[in-house]
């Protein structure tokens, strides 16, 4: 051996189970950032070879300053930052977990003479070794996962990704990844690698390291038991391991929820109803024309899936909560019983509405509203000599371009309703579904029967129900990664924090704890991690998903509303305890297999 830095290769070699977990952190690390940047260069050049051909001459400043070049800027940016920090503090963790399972090692290095600038470049180059075989890993997998993608984005949904480039390759992904590769490496080995240096040989090759810290205060076992109070005072004592597990846990929780607002990021950019019509037709200025009979007799023609109507009457006088003059005028739009069943589905009506009150021939309607509407469900209306009561509210105006009301009031009765108020039967919107064995012939049979009397408009081409379900798989591939990676590094970090206690256990069992309580010891500090690392998750994920709901969503779209992530929070969270759980069954059955003393003799 010419140099210490040849213990290197050996190093790896030996511990080459333990180093698994951290070499899967640099891969996912690596493989998220390439796979991120390299999607978005593909959508730039989309968007570049569409501006091309629409505009003909074209600039990197006009695709800059596109809403989706700005959009995929931002967004690449924040998950950037996201996974940069979250890469550091997991490989951390495992890098500092394996340092303290080798005290003895270093131990003996600095015996034979390694001065504590030596001991830091060894754990610092040997951090950097690792990388020889994640980055490449890293970049590879996020090239295939992009090529797999917009594979699926060109032939799958086609519409507007039919120019995204299929095999190609973003020298900015993969820059991008490898420098997130090594930078996070070099930053997670710093903290680890000073500890490494800071061991004395003494104590080192005694095995002690770490354990010389006076104790000046008991576990309190008043409210629980001995091994419970022992597995979280063996959490909590360690305040630079239980800083980087609880942040490792609370990252992968901020990751998730900030994921989470991608996906109403998409709702927001392509919003799908159960609704959306593919083909309209409407009657000229509003007017209520269409004859129910037109209807019926397009229902029985093939191709049409389904066929429901609108009518509609506006500025109608009307008095709200017992204004008897009158002196408010409101919008009148019937909903067929498909379209009312509808606004359940999607998903639009506040919590507390009744929406089985609206149908048939009822006094109950619904309501648009936005964030100032004043009215509420159980108030009451007065129309003609009619009082009809508010059963439900719209989250938010589906009337309008950006979803506010402005001071408008649009009431939304079933036809029965509507007709009996009115007295119109007629519709002014007809609105088709068609099967999706559709023909370009059953088409103009359909346009042949409205004839020229009233507006055909064929909307299939404007569908976005491909493109849709193409985005919300990504998000919800990398919410599954982030998930995946999660589980894998709370299982790994606390079993490596057991392995870096097993004398300590080993002292334990002699002196007559048995099986059972060591088992709940490890489950206690592995709730102990799990516990903090949901709460400081939870203190930072939360404001953090509202933060990027307001820049991404809210600032754009002013009727959207940001609501508690309450399906996503749970969740993740479950998987988080799932984890824990699963994490300490596996140390705790591995000390049962193991007899005392060699226990006490593990290294």
């Amino acid at each position: 051996m010419k140099s210490y830095l040849s213990l290197i290769s050996i190093s790896a070699k030996v511990h080459r189970r333990q180093n698994r977990m951290t070499l899967l952190c640099i891969i996912f690390a690596v493989f998220m950032v390439t796979a991120v940047f390299s999607m978005a260069e593909m959508g730039f050049r989309m968007e570049q070879t569409r501006l091309d051909g629409k505009h003909g001459s074209f600039t990197i400043r006009d695709l800059l300053g596109s809403s989706m070049g700005q959009t995929l800027i931002s967004a690449a940016i924040i998950l950037f930052l996201l996974i940069l920090i979250a890469g550091v503090l997991m490989i951390s963790s495992s890098i500092n977990s394996s340092v303290a399972q080798r005290t003895k090692f270093f131990g003996m290095m600095r015996c034979i003479g390694m001065s504590r600038q030596q001991i830091i470049r060894f754990v610092r180059l040997e951090a950097l070794n690792w990388c020889k075989t994640a980055i490449p890993v890293g970049s590879v997998l996020g090239i295939v996962v992009t090529w797999g993608l917009c594979a699926a984005l060109h032939f799958l949904v086609g519409e507007e990704f039919s120019n995204i480039p299929l095999f190609g390759i973003s020298f900015i992904g993969i820059i991008s990844g490898v420098f997130v590769g090594v930078i996070t490496v070099l930053i997670a080995a710093s903290s680890p690698a000073k500890r490494a240096s800071k061991v004395s040989p003494i104590s080192a090759v005694s095995g002690n390291a770490g354990s010389d810290k006076t104790i000046r205060h008991s576990a309190n076992t008043r409210f629980i038991k001995i091994e419970t109070a022992l597995g979280i005072n063996h959490a909590v004592s360690a305040k630079k391991n239980l800083i980087l597990m609880t942040g490792s846990f609370a990252l992968s929780i901020i990751l998730f929820l900030s994921f989470s607002v991608m996906i109403d990021f998409v709702n927001c950019l392509m919003p799908q109803s159960a609704s959306a019509s593919d083909i309209d037709i409407s009657s000229s200025g509003n007017a209520d024309s269409i004859s129910t009979d037109l209807v019926e007799i397009i229902g029985g023609m093939d191709g049409v899936k389904e066929v429901y109507g609108r009518r509609s009457s506006f500025g109608v006088p009307a008095g709200m909560n017992g204004d008897t003059t009158r002196s408010s005028t409101i919008d009148l739009i019937s909903y067929d019983d498909f379209d009312l069943s509808c606004l359940k589905k999607d998903g639009v009506l506040k919590r507390g509405s009744d929406l089985s009150k609206v149908y048939g021939d009822s006094n109950y309607v619904l309501i648009t509203s936005d964030q100032s509407s004043p009215w509420k469900i159980g108030d009451t209306i007065l129309v003609g000599n009619e009082t009809l009561e508010i059963a439900g509210l719209l989250k938010y105006d589906p009337f309008s371009d950006d979803g506010l009301t402005h001071g408008r009031i649009t009431l939304i009765t079933s036809s029965e309703t509507f007709v009996r108020l009115t007295g119109i039967t007629d519709y002014s919107l007809v609105m088709i579904q068609t099967t999706s064995e559709v023909t370009d012939e059953n088409i103009k049979a359909i346009q042949t029967t409205v004839g020229d009397n009233y507006s055909f408009r064929d909307k299939r081409e404007q569908r976005t129900s491909g493109t849709y379900a193409a985005f919300v798989f990504c998000v919800y591939g990398f919410l599954a990664i982030i998930t995946l990676v999660t589980v894998l590094n709370i299982i790994n970090s606390i079993s490596m924090s057991v392995s870096a206690r097993m004398k300590q256990y080993g002292a334990m069992r002699a002196v007559g704890m048995d099986e059972r309580q060591i088992a709940k010891m490890i489950a206690a500090e592995a709730v102990t991690y799990s516990f903090w690392g949901c709460i400081v998750g939870c203190i930072v994920g939360l404001p953090l998903s509202k933060l990027l709901y307001d820049f991404l969503i809210a600032e754009h779209f002013p009727g959207a509303v940001w609501n508690f992530p309450v399906s996503s929070l749970i969740v993740i969270l479950l998987f988080v305890v799932l984890a824990a759980t699963v994490a300490a069954y596996a140390p705790a059955k591995r000390i049962r297999n193991i007899s005392v003393t060699e226990t006490i003799n593990e290294l």
